[in-house]
């Protein structure tokens, strides 16, 4: 008797939109997101997925085809998400603090078939579109709500997604200053979800997460999903700026009980009068993007002694969880970012002259290659990259590590020349090559430095041209605002004779950080 193997493949796949339609006839009252006064339950939630993608599909979205999302963060957001899903269509959320060019570029490169924005970026996605192009374009706010009460509930059944089919691009940029929209598969979300629940001790027993992160990257988009497989809520917080009292209050009145936040902001929100009592609900609390200095380790041992803690590290391509810190060893192993989760293997390498890749020993330098289910499926659109990621048949992180005797891993360098300034990559390849175009500029680099809020903040090292007044800081910034994000510019500059280089021409930067 033949196999039918299309029964088969149906049976045995659950995606992320099986996943909230499964919550839905499980758990239909209870509350799946909230967002200020609003509030969604499981059923609810499923209902108007599944008018939106059948709007989705009367509009002409197809399998495969993209989902732009320019938005800050909404419950329609992650409707958006789940409704792309549902209908084998492909999210691209796009980062809302990103210049109107830059925006530009990633709808150029992904070419979706349709495009979702709010009132805070309408002025943004419209200038940003080539002329008739997307389509279907949705303004939440304006045609979102009548845009999907007039959708065919029934049609997103007609649609077979398989668990090995893109679920996202999220774009993340490169050192040539290019942004690469990194593919990621229902199944990449999905392992990436168990091996989180598993190392964070996740158990859905009234699970409430608290997503203070931007929807738009992977670290807001992957937090929302373990309360999607385990039945838990998720609060939403609107999108700016950080207010640790705020904060607190949110947690108290919401019982949240786990969230993620970098190190400075933990250190505020340990700040807040009476804060043990008031979010005694916490039970695992993370925090990321930056290594955890001392006296932020000590005040959140001392405000939050009942909530399990754990530094996380990861990349955007790895869907993004690669290495956890447990609170146990945070100070012990002090600037480590732990050893590898699950489902992900983990190599430290250098490249020998033939170009193999080689292990180093302990304590030697060398760069961090992954393999695993979580390993994005590619670059879009993008084949040279991707055969350069994927090189010796595992991923390249671009990061420079060692591990020490007892296996715990600690970042030396970033091969990608990245910094990360309030929790956002900044590429100083992208922000030297805008600078260097101004008139006065002979060469420039762009280093991070330390700031006491944002970890890092970036500075541009400028050579002026020969006969040129020197720019000032002022004149720089008004030169990126045009080409780069608010966060991607310059918060200082140092004007010197020359960029210090070693013998193969290469800028020094290390040296750079020591000129005053």
């Amino acid at each position: 008797m033949a196999l039918n193997q299309d029964l088969i493949d149906a049976a045995r796949g659950m995606t992320l939109a099986d996943q909230l339609r499964r919550q839905a006839r499980v758990n239909p009252d209870l509350v799946a997101y909230r967002f200020r006064d609003q509030v969604r339950t499981f059923a609810e939630i499923d209902r108007r997925v599944d008018r939106l993608a059948g709007a989705l599909i009367e509009a002409g979205v197809g399998t495969g085809d993209r989902v732009a999302i320019l938005m800050h963060n909404s419950i329609e957001f992650v409707e958006v998400f789940w409704a792309a899903a549902r209908i084998g269509a492909i999210a691209v959320p796009i980062n809302f603090r990103l210049a109107t060019a830059e925006v530009g570029y990633i709808l150029g490169n992904c070419r979706p078939a349709a495009l979702v924005f709010d009132d805070e970026n309408a002025d943004t996605a419209r200038a940003a579109c080539a002329p008739g192009e997307p389509a279907v374009q949705i303004h939440v706010g304006a045609d979102y709500d009548a845009f999907l009460a007039a959708g065919d509930p029934t049609l997103a059944r007609s649609r077979r997604v398989a668990l090995d089919d893109p679920a996202f691009i999220i774009y993340t940029s490169g050192t040539t200053g290019r942004p690469k929209g990194a593919v990621l598969s229902h199944m990449n979300l999905l392992i990436n979800t168990y091996t989180k629940i598993a190392t964070h001790g996740i158990t859905g027993d009234g699970e409430v997460w608290l997503s203070g992160l931007s929807l738009c990257h992977i670290a807001g988009v992957s937090g929302l999903l373990p309360c999607l497989l385990l039945g838990g809520a998720c609060v939403i917080m609107p999108s700016g700026q950080f207010d640790a009292t705020e904060m607190v209050d949110v947690i108290e009145r919401e019982g949240v009980t786990c969230c993620f936040l970098v190190p400075t902001q933990w250190k505020e929100i340990c700040a807040v009068p009476d804060v043990t009592r008031r979010c005694r609900s916490l039970r695992q609390i993370a925090w990321g993007g930056s290594n955890a200095p001392l006296d932020v380790l000590e005040a959140m041992a001392a405000a939050l002694p009942h909530a399990a803690t754990f530094n996380t590290f990861g990349q955007t391509e790895m869907s993004p969880l690669t290495c956890v810190l447990r609170g146990n060893d945070a100070v012990r192993k002090m600037g480590s970012i732990g050893t590898p989760v699950p489902n992900v293997e983990v190599r430290i390498v250098a490249e020998d002259v033939d170009g193999a890749m080689r292990d180093v020993a302990d304590g030697e330098i060398g760069e961090i290659v992954y393999r695993g289910p979580t390993v994005m499926l590619g670059y879009w659109d993008d084949p040279a990259a991707t055969d350069e990621a994927f090189a010796g048949g595992w991923f390249h992180s671009g990061d420079l590590v060692r591990r020490d005797s007892d296996g715990f891993i600690y970042v030396v360098d970033r091969k990608k020349d990245m910094i990360i300034s309030g929790g956002e990559n900044i590429y100083s390849a992208e922000v030297e090559a805008v600078i260097g175009r101004h008139p006065a500029v002979d060469e420039v680099a762009v280093i991070g430095i330390p700031h006491p809020r944002w970890v890092e903040t970036p500075v541009a090292v400028i050579v002026p041209k020969r006969g040129a007044a020197p720019p000032t800081l002022a004149e720089i910034d008004e030169w990126c605002r045009a080409s780069l994000a608010s966060y991607k510019k310059p918060t200082a500059i140092r004007i010197v004779d020359a960029l210090p280089r070693n013998a193969s021409g290469k800028v020094l930067k290390n040296q750079l950080r020591d000129i005053d």
